[in-house]
């Protein structure tokens, strides 16, 4: 285009900083990538959403998303609101023709994540781009780590151990939210962990889960609304047992009741050569250990940070540590480039529909003591 891609992103608060933050730095470090313009932020408070809008770079605040969708100037739209408006406003975005990225989970149902990938698909024969926000994925060290088990380094892969753990909720006397109420979470750390989860374990295997069991529970069962005291509608922690296409068995536990941990992303993959292991607090390093016999045998630590491992080049010196922002700029920068190179990104809204099955095979399961659900090996296609 002869102009830079308009951006328009819908929510302003937690995602829509962290997002707001990648916008304004993706040219900066991906300067190869599509010009973008912060064309504006979207809100359902005026005088919040203005006040954001100033604060993080955008030109113009807006509390109408139809009317942001609908503008001309504005190519790419990003949701970054609640599940339940996912599908409405992606929908929309994808007829009016911008490329749209959605944060994860795609969707709060399995049906609103198969409407959503049929119009991807019929927007890409148009040329309109999609994708969703499996943010980890652009983290080096995991990069670097679907990498080694593509080659091999570590053998078959028979088992995953993977948990995501926080403790925001612990205490019982923190309010409600809307992250607690299904009709507008769809699922708790299920689905706001569990998603993160399970596409990482696909993704760094390559391997599709084909069937899950799953145990849900709600510790604390009512919090303090505006209104007073309200039942909570979704699950406070998830535990779930995986199996994959090739055979391998995946262990899953996600909380939001985990007393002392902040934000404790944690995967350790065992193949019959060797395994690695990764600490989201720890993001820049990779533990890797050589199985295979000789002098290499052993455990060693990868600090994930030199030109040559993945997305490294558009950063620092090697031994300068990346954080978690950095995720959402590499995000943006991959969705830019797929835009430019006019192929489809990855992760695509398919991608978030066969995570989206598998976090409804694991809820189907807790609703029948545990019993297993087969889920559609189809590919994500």
């Amino acid at each position: 285009m002869s102009r830079p891609l308009g951006v328009a992103v819908i929510g302003y608060s937690f995602m829509g900083k962290a997002h707001s933050n990648a916008w304004r730095n993706v040219g900066a470090f991906f300067p190869e990538t599509p010009a973008v313009r912060q064309q504006v932020l979207v809100g359902r408070d005026a005088d919040a959403v203005a006040t954001a809008a100033a604060r993080y770079g955008w030109h113009d605040s807006a509390t109408d998303w139809r009317a942001a969708v609908a503008r001309d100037d504005v190519d790419i739209v990003d949701i970054c609101t609640p599940g339940d408006s996912h599908a409405e406003i992606a929908l929309a975005a994808l007829a009016a023709g911008k490329h749209v990225l959605v944060e994860k989970p795609l969707a709060n149902t399995v049906a609103e994540a198969e409407q959503m990938v049929t119009a991807a698909k019929a927007a890409s024969a148009r040329g309109v781009r999609t994708a969703v926000g499996f943010n980890y994925r652009g983290v080096p060290a995991l990069a670097l780590a679907r990498r080694l088990v593509a080659e091999g380094r570590i053998g078959q892969v028979r088992q995953v151990r993977a948990a995501y753990l926080q403790d925001w909720l612990a205490d019982p006397a923190a309010p409600m939210t809307w992250r607690l109420r299904r009709e507008s979470a769809g699922s708790g750390a299920l689905g706001d962990l569990g998603s993160h989860v399970v596409d990482l374990v696909q993704h760094l295997l390559d391997d599709p889960v084909v069937a899950a069991s799953g145990r849900l529970r709600t510790f604390v069962p009512t919090r303090t609304g505006p209104r007073g005291p309200e039942p909570v509608t979704v699950d406070d922690a998830a535990w779930a047992t995986l199996e994959t296409r090739a055979g391998g068995v995946a262990g899953l536990e996600v909380s939001r009741m985990a007393t002392g941990r902040k934000n404790g992303l944690t995967l350790e993959l065992y193949g019959d050569a060797g395994a690695l292991s990764f600490d989201l607090e720890r993001l820049n390093e990779l533990q890797l250990h050589d199985g295979l016999g000789g002098p290499t045998t052993g455990s060693q630590r990868i600090l994930v940070t030199e030109p040559e491992h993945p997305s490294l080049h558009a950063w620092w010196p090697p031994g300068h540590v990346l954080g978690w922002d950095h995720t959402f700029t590499i995000q943006a920068a991959e969705l830019l480039d797929a835009i430019a190179a006019g192929t489809d990104p990855s992760p695509s809204f398919a991608d978030g529909l066969g995570v989206q099955r598998v976090l409804d095979a694991i809820e189907r399961s807790a609703q029948q003591d545990g019993r297993t659900q087969t889920i559609a090996d189809d590919g994500h296609e």
